[in-house]
């Protein structure tokens, strides 16, 4: 199987292609347009690897998109701006990769490769935020941010382009992810890199915003058995039920790494900040008997021995733009 992964060097993407070549017989196709939240030492060790081949570009270039969609069995679009602090201070950029992006894959698929497999990750925060219960995948969209409302608008426009054109796509919506790579302007990342800096650090508000938070390798395990297995026009909630407050989060990282709590500074809370997102994933376990296999505690662990053996890897993006305290204020 040849699958075009969009995104690949950011985050999600470039675990879920670690993924796909460790698991599976596959070739990927990696495009990516290398902007803020990419980075090319994500995947460095696989620039010898024969069934991997990197694509410098934007999915906005529609001639570009359509040449690779006639090559592969399946396209995986991770490609996404995705910090809602940089989404409330400069929201264009994403509407243009979240929605304008996402449309241009869509032409490409309907006019050179209809049958194409396409999965299209979103996020739970499309649902907004749930005090009780959990959102599941019939309830309806109410984003909170610029962010959030430029990724509802685009699995709006996949399920609109697969009822009218039949086109073979399903939709992904997952909890906060967490593991290696992960940009160090996420929570997790920053917490560890801060702490380990000795800096403060950062709390929105009380800290008190709940998160299901998901081992990005687990998230990356549902997202190949909804490309393979996934029904046409199916939306498919993922989550492992690993609630926990942004505070909690922060404690447990501090105690990991033997700091004290005293670190922690809350800062004023960013504008439109959701209490709570809460999934239900019975869906895709009772349909695809998908199942996360990590637990939070040993997740987090992991995540924090990583970025700690891998600073080559951190250190040059941890600037202050990135470490800021509270960078929604910031003009990017």
């Amino acid at each position: 199987m040849r699958i075009l992964v969009t995104g690949g060097m950011g985050f999600i993407g470039s675990n879920f292609v670690r993924y796909a070549l460790a698991h599976h017989q596959v070739e990927i196709l990696n495009l990516d347009a290398l902007k803020y939240g990419s980075n090319p030492e994500n995947l460095k060790d696989l620039a010898e690897d024969e069934r991997y081949s990197f694509i410098k570009g934007d999915i906005n270039d529609y001639e570009l998109v359509s040449d690779l969609i006639k090559k592969v069995d399946a396209v995986v679009n991770f490609a996404a701006e995705s910090h809602v602090d940089r989404s409330i201070s400069s929201p264009y950029a994403f509407i243009e990769s979240n929605f304008l992006g996402v449309y241009t894959i869509l032409e490409a698929v309907r006019k050179c490769n209809p049958e194409v497999r396409l999965v299209h990750v979103s996020t739970d925060e499309v649902y907004g935020d749930i005090e009780k219960g959990s959102f599941t995948e019939k309830d309806g969209l109410m984003p909170s941010s610029p962010y959030s409302a430029s990724k509802a608008a685009a699995d709006m426009l996949v399920l609109g382009y697969a009822r009218t054109y039949n086109l073979n796509a399903s939709i992904t919506r997952c909890t906060n992810n967490y593991g290696p790579y992960q940009f160090p302007e996420k929570l997790i990342p920053k917490t560890i890199i801060r702490a380990k800096m000795n800096l403060s650090v950062p709390i929105y508000g009380t800290g008190m915003n709940v998160r299901d938070w998901i081992y990005v390798e687990d998230h990356c395990r549902a997202v190949w058995e909804v490309m393979e297995k996934g029904e046409r026009r199916e939306v498919y909630n993922i989550s492992s039920g690993e609630e926990r407050t942004n505070l909690e989060i922060v404690k447990t990282i501090l105690e990991i790494m033997g700091k004290d709590e005293s670190l922690i500074e809350y800062v004023e809370d960013r504008p439109g900040h959701d209490v709570r997102y809460s999934l239900d994933s019975w869906k895709i376990m009772r349909e695809l008997k998908w199942r996360p296999k990590i637990s939070f505690e040993e997740g987090i662990r992991r995540t924090v021995e990583w970025y700690l053996q891998n600073e080559w890897w951190w250190r040059p993006l941890a600037d202050e733009r990135i470490l800021h305290p509270t960078p929604w204020k910031l003009r990017w």
